[in-house]
C-alpha cells in the first residue's frame, strides 16, 4: 500500500482517545477550533527537535517522542500552565512503518497521561525533525514568569542536575557506566520528566521561574536579565545524584550540573519568608525543593565554590555558538 501524507496522519495520529470538551473541531480539518475556558489565559510554546542536534541518530523512536513531549511540556511547567492541546509537525526522510508505530505509541501514551489532545499538524518528507506546539491554561494573573525575582530571594531547583549531560556522554560512549547507574543516566537523557505538577504548585508562590534546558547558569541568567538582578550559586548546595557521583570526577559532574543542560528541572526564585510554604506545596506533588543560591543586586550570575568565585569556560548550550 502506498502511503500519502494524509494516510500517515490517519494511520498513526488519529485515534479514538477521549475528546476534550474545549475542542470544537480538532485534527483533520483546515484549522482547529478551540475554546479557552472563562477566567483562563492561554499559554503557548513551541520547540523543534532535529536529529543529530537534539537527539542522536540511533535514538529509539519511542524515546524521540517522549523527549519531544517533555521538552515542550517543560515550557508550560515553567509558566505554571496545565497542558491542554498539542499540534505536531513531523518531517521524516522515508516511511518506516516500525519507527512511526513506535513513535506514535509513545506519543499517544503521553497524551493520555497529561490529558492532552492533538488538534492539528503536518507531515512532510525531509531530514528527521519533530516540532510540537503545546497549549495550556493558567488562571489569569498567576502565570509564572522570568521577571519578578528580587534581591534577597532564594534560588531553588526541583531536582538533581547534570544527569542528562552525563547520560549523553554515556550514550556517545565517552563515559563508562554499568548496570543500574548506566540505565538511570541514559533514562535521564532520553526521557526527561516535565515538572508540570510542580509548576502548577508554584503559581502565586514563586517570584520567577524557568525550566533548565541549557544549563543552570545560562537559564538562571535569563531570570536575572528579565528581573534586572544578579545571582550567586553555591556549588556545595547543588543537588547531585548518587549515580552521577559514581561515574566520573566531582569536577566533571559539577561542570555538567552548571552548564550541561537537558535536565528540564525547574529553577525558580522565592522570597525567603515564603520558602517553607513553597517546600510544603511541592511536597504535596512529590517534588523536592533544593536551595542553590540567592538573588543579588549585582548583575550577572556568579558561582561560588569553597568560598572562591569559580571561572566557567561557558555559561550553557547555545546552538549557534556550538556551531
Amino acid at each position: 500500500m502506498t502511503f500519502s501524507e494524509f494516510n500517515l496522519i490517519e494511520r498513526f495520529f488519529v485515534r479514538d482517545n477521549p475528546q476534550r470538551k474545549d475542542v470544537v473541531l480538532g485534527i483533520g480539518d483546515d484549522c482547529a477550533i478551540l475554546n479557552v475556558p472563562e477566567g483562563q489565559s492561554l499559554a503557548v510554546s513551541m520547540d523543534t527537535l532535529v536529529e543529530g542536534v537534539h537527539f542522536l541518530h540511533d535514538t529509539a523512536a519511542a524515546d524521540v517522542a517522549a523527549k519531544a513531549m517533555a521538552v515542550n511540556l517543560s515550557d508550560l511547567a515553567a509558566a505554571g500552565a496545565e497542558p491542554a492541546w498539542v499540534t505536531l509537525s513531523l518531517s521524516i526522510p522515508k516511511i518506516d512503518m516500525g519507527w512511526l508505530q513506535a513513535f506514535s505509541d509513545s506519543f499517544h501514551e503521553l497524551l493520555n497521561h497529561y490529558g492532552l489532545q492533538v488538534v492539528g499538524g503536518d507531515t512532510t518528507k525531509g531530514p528527521l525533525s519533530i516540532t510540537l506546539q503545546v497549549h495550556g491554561f493558567v488562571p489569569a494573573s498567576v502565570a509564572l514568569k522570568r521577571s519578578g525575582a528580587k534581591a534577597g530571594d532564594i534560588v531553588c531547583v526541583t531536582g538533581p542536575l547534570g544527569d542528562a549531560c552525563l547520560g549523553l556522554k554515556v550514550a556517545q560512549h565517552k563515559l563508562a557506566a554499568n548496570g543500574d547507574v548506566r540505565d538511570y543516566l541514559l533514562n535521564q537523557y532520553y526521557r526527561p520528566k516535565a515538572r508540570v505538577a510542580a509548576g502548577i504548585a508554584l503559581r502565586s508562590r514563586a517570584s520567577a521561574a524557568i525550566d533548565i534546558s541549557d544549563g543552570l547558569v545560562a537559564d538562571l541568567g535569563h531570570i536575572c536579565k528579565a528581573s534586572d538582578v544578579g545571582a550567586v550559586i553555591y556549588t556545595e548546595q547543588i543537588p547531585i545524584s548518587e549515580s552521577a557521583k559514581q561515574v566520573t570526577s566531582a569536577e566533571r559532574v559539577m561542570d555538567c550540573a552548571l552548564t550541561g543542560g537537558d535536565d528540564y528541572e525547574l529553577c525558580f526564585t522565592v522570597p525567603e519568608d515564603d520558602l517553607r510554604k513553597v517546600q510544603a506545596a511541592l511536597e504535596t506533588v512529590g517534588v523536592a525543593c533544593y536551595e542553590v543560591g540567592r538573588i543579588t543586586g549585582k548583575k550577572g550570575v556568579r558561582v561560588i565554590q569553597d568560598g572562591e568565585e569559580l571561572e566557567l569556560n561557558k555559561a550553557g548550550f547555545d546552538h549557534f555558538a556550538a556551531a
